[in-house]
């Protein structure tokens, strides 16, 4: 079926990717490439779900010159959006690829701050949207001045209104969020490790974890642990997937695409197992881009079949 998603982005970015030979730090670094692209976890999920022929309205705050110039980028990408505009200056990111050692280094802007008269008029602005909304979106770091418990907030107003909610977020605004029983989470493993304070050794460890949030309530726990692959969990059953062998040229998005194809997948009620070789699929193909493009549905369908999916049973 064809549905409405939210996909929520309180501190989006304009992310400038630049590629260099091989980093040398406080030297001078020659650029041989650059891009520059709208970013920010929760337009990323939207960008997958727009590849996805799905409609995606994606929201939160915009300021300034940069926040313009985002939303220029969002209606030449065809993305449907309903920002609130700010006092401020949206924040500018940027990535430093290098391509000898084919890794990413990253230099974040801590965002533009939101009062909490801002804050009230989005949370009238997210409940009017999120009605006639399938699935809502919650993902990325928080601008400053905003609540931890933000999260926690928004999913029970989409909740109330009748939505799935997904949540993507780490420390405090994960921990919070969870407080309102999101109906899936995607954690990857550090992030799960910090909320269960201790290392999580094996796939069994993970998978115990999982299941933790799963009798708190959470209908869907996707863990995503980058080259060892991910454990995606419900009530009934668990999977360990793997992924095939792939240049990475970029991580960037790579967790975001999963969040989007799940998105996907739960609006067409797709199985655990599909939606654990699908979400894997996602991130797999958008690891393989540069900077920070994302996967396309054509090229995630076709790689499906490479994607390895092993029933996994609690200890």
């Amino acid at each position: 079926m064809d549905g409405k998603v939210i996909a929520v982005a309180l501190n989006p970015s304009i992310d400038r990717t630049i590629q260099i030979q091989a980093l040398q730090p406080y030297e001078l670094n020659r650029v041989v490439h650059s891009e520059t692209d709208p970013g920010g976890k929760g337009i990323n999920v939207a960008r997958v779900l727009h590849n996805f022929q799905t409609e995606a309205i994606v929201t939160g705050f915009v300021a300034g010159s940069t926040g313009h110039s985002l939303l220029t980028f969002l209606q030449q990408k065809q993305i449907s959006q309903d920002f609130l505009e700010i006092e401020g200056e949206t924040r500018t990111n940027v990535k430093a690829f290098d391509r000898k050692a084919h890794k990413t280094t990253e230099f974040n802007e801590g965002g533009c701050p939101v009062s909490p008269e801002d804050l009230q008029a989005f949370r009238k602005k997210f409940q009017s949207l999120c009605q006639g909304a399938n699935i809502v979106v919650l993902s990325g770091s928080l601008p400053p001045r905003v609540p931890q418990d933000i999260y926690a907030q928004l999913i029970g107003i989409a909740k109330e209104q009748g939505a799935k909610t997904i949540l993507d977020a780490d420390g405090e605004a994960l921990h919070e969020g969870l407080k309102s029983t999101p109906y899936a989470v995607k954690p990857n493993i550090h992030e799960l490790e910090q909320l269960m304070g201790k290392k999580l050794q094996t796939p069994q460890d993970v998978l115990q974890a999982a299941h933790e949030l799963i009798q708190s309530g959470i209908s869907l726990v996707i863990v995503s642990m980058g080259a060892d692959g991910a454990v995606v969990a419900d009530a009934q059953e668990a999977f360990r997937v793997h992924s095939w062998d792939i240049p990475v040229q970029s991580a960037t998005g790579a967790g975001d695409s999963m969040v989007g194809s799940l998105a996907y997948a739960l609006l067409h009620g797709l199985s655990l197992r599909e939606i654990a070789q699908l979400t894997t699929a996602a991130g797999t193909i958008t690891a393989s881009k540069p900077g920070t493009q994302v996967c396309g549905q054509a090229e995630v369908m076709k790689s499906i079949p490479l994607v390895t999916v092993e029933p996994m049973k609690m200890a």
